[in-house]
């Protein structure tokens, strides 16, 4: 079986090439033209990145994320999530390392199989980091405004954050 897993994806890039080579397409140079749009794109999304990136540290570094997670503690508490996890909340929707670095230091304070490190880890993995997702593909195709994609990714992401921590409080407590 661990050979199969191994397996996987060599045989799933094999099976790719013989299939463009049997419909007669010149699977390097198909290749080659997408890694040249890829790095288009990446030139194109990467002002946008950086400045999401660096907006995070610096919020983190002043302080302000703390302060902000002060003030939702009682909304938070009311929705039934730990308040000890709205950093994460207000991180994780931005950057997705920056989410992942809160994460560990939750679960490093409280420990793994405390509610708030089953919590942070079932929020990890059941939301998005939005902006982040919304900055390369709506760059990568060329859209300017978003409409109501922020909102309802936010919505989203609301629903994933209280479902995790209702979640982790239903199987583990």
């Amino acid at each position: 079986m661990g050979l199969l897993f191994t397996m996987t994806v060599p045989l799933v890039m094999m099976g790719v090439a013989l299939y463009a080579s049997a419909k007669r397409v010149d699977v390097y140079t198909a290749l080659v033209d997408g890694a040249g749009e890829g790095l288009g794109t990446m030139a194109r999304i990467a002002p946008a990145l950086v400045a999401l990136l660096t907006a995070v540290y610096m919020l983190r570094a002043s302080g302000a994320l703390e302060l902000a997670a002060g003030a939702m503690a009682p909304v938070l508490g009311w929705l039934g999530i730990p308040p000890e996890t709205a950093p994460l909340l207000m991180v994780r929707p931005v950057s997705g390392s920056a989410a992942l670095g809160v994460g560990a230091e939750l679960i490093e304070t409280y420990g793994p199989d405390s509610t708030v490190g089953r919590t942070a880890a079932v929020m990890l993995g059941s939301t998005e980091t939005t902006f982040y997702t919304i900055a390369v593909y709506f760059g990568a195709a060329g859209i300017r405004r978003t409409r109501y994609a922020v909102p309802a990714a936010l919505c989203a992401d609301l629903a994933g954050f209280v479902a995790a921590s209702w979640a982790v409080r239903l199987c583990f407590t």
